[in-house]
């Protein structure tokens, strides 16, 4: 797994390069170096048959791979299984008919003065063995497919231990047995099983961490299920992968998989309430310009009078490692342009553009960079 540089307010990761910064989406549409779903990594087998490895390089910090051919759960092992073995019977079987046809091509090519082929009718042998074989091969991937949706798809249970929600264009991150509301960041902890139920706010969203799970719709005023596991530490990375609208592509999320101890430490950090006076001067003009603006209509700060739900909770904001469900780093000058302007940032996110001063967005940076 490859070590994701981590970016929080007040310091810069060495990992991230200091060229060729870009200040507006529309300049660099890529934040992240990241492997597609369907990079190939370093399976051998999966390389051979379908191509080399695909990946984003783009300025920011290094993403980890989010390579179906590289599961850390069993639930996304039982997949990547299944579509290796099916890719290498397709492989097979389009090797054999190609060489078929090739050596056809060349063994019976016309030559001028020859008599036409002799044309048979039928042959009983022949249409048995190309009836038998398919059928064996189909069974075999029936049987294969079963097993694995066994193993990614077990009995739901009646108690979820998350509630993911999705919204346009972020996920809503509830854990009903702590209290805590988070956005666009899971952690989870490594080696246990947790089951997920999915909802949706407006359309509908899928859900899925290639490495860690499989996919799932969230269908609005229908809950659906989903389990996922992390074997490894590490940050796995999530997407929305049906089209939901403008930006789409940039309805991202991470799944922090950590060990029990740190964990524990971070809902220990994630239940304790924001102060309601800031210590710092400018802090404290933040936090009033917050509630007298209508940023406490749509936002949430556990601790202070904001109790907004159309936008992502902001009470641990500073602690969390990207700003706009997952299109640019967390760091005070990614939080200062979205604040300037969400729409350079983010075209068509349902963030307004409040037209803000210098002064107030250096406020509101410094009130929110406070919230860890």
């Amino acid at each position: 797994m490859p070590q994701q540089a981590q970016c929080h307010f007040g310091r810069r990761s060495s990992a991230a390069p200091r060229g060729n910064h870009y200040r507006t989406l529309a300049e660099s549409p890529w934040v992240f170096r990241e492997t597609s779903p369907f990079g190939f990594g370093e399976n051998p087998i999966a390389a051979a048959f379908v191509g080399a490895r695909s990946e984003f390089i783009v300025p920011g910090v290094n993403g980890a791979s989010g390579s179906i051919f590289h599961p850390q759960s069993a639930e996304a092992h039982a997949i990547a299984h299944l579509f290796t073995i099916t890719l290498i019977i397709c492989a097979v079987i389009f090797a054999v008919v190609l060489g078929l046809v090739v050596y056809s091509l060349v063994r019976f090519r016309g030559r001028e003065g020859e008599a036409d082929p002799e044309q048979i009718a039928g042959n009983k042998k022949v249409e048995i063995v190309w009836t038998i074989i398919p059928m064996i091969i189909v069974g075999v991937l029936f049987a294969l497919t079963v097993q694995a949706m066994q193993v990614s798809d077990p009995p739901l249970e009646t108690k979820p231990d998350l509630v993911v929600i999705g919204h346009q264009w972020w996920w809503e991150i509830r854990y009903p047995n702590t209290g805590i509301v988070t956005a666009n960041e899971i952690h989870i902890p490594v080696g246990k099983q947790l089951s997920i139920r999915l909802d949706t706010a407006d359309v509908l969203h899928e859900f899925w961490v290639p490495q860690l799970t499989r996919k799932m719709t969230t269908v609005p005023l229908l809950g659906n299920h989903v389990w996922m596991e992390a074997r490894k530490s590490g940050v796995y990375e999530g997407v929305c992968s049906e089209f939901c609208g403008t930006q789409h592509a940039w309805m991202r999320f991470q799944v922090v998989a950590e060990p029990q101890e740190q964990y524990d430490a971070w809902v220990r950090n994630q239940q304790r309430k924001a102060p309601e006076t800031a210590t710092v001067a400018a802090a404290r003009r933040g936090w009033r310009l917050f509630n007298d603006m209508t940023c406490v209509n749509c936002h949430a700060i556990q601790g202070t009078p904001a109790r907004g739900t159309a936008g992502p909770d902001l009470t641990h904001l500073a602690s969390r490692r990207t700003l706009g469900s997952v299109i640019v780093p967390n760091t005070p000058e990614n939080l200062r342009r979205w604040l300037a302007d969400p729409q350079q940032v983010k075209p068509g996110v349902k963030m307004p553009n409040f037209k803000l001063t210098d002064e107030q967005v250096s406020d509101l940076v410094e009130y929110l960079g406070s919230l860890k």
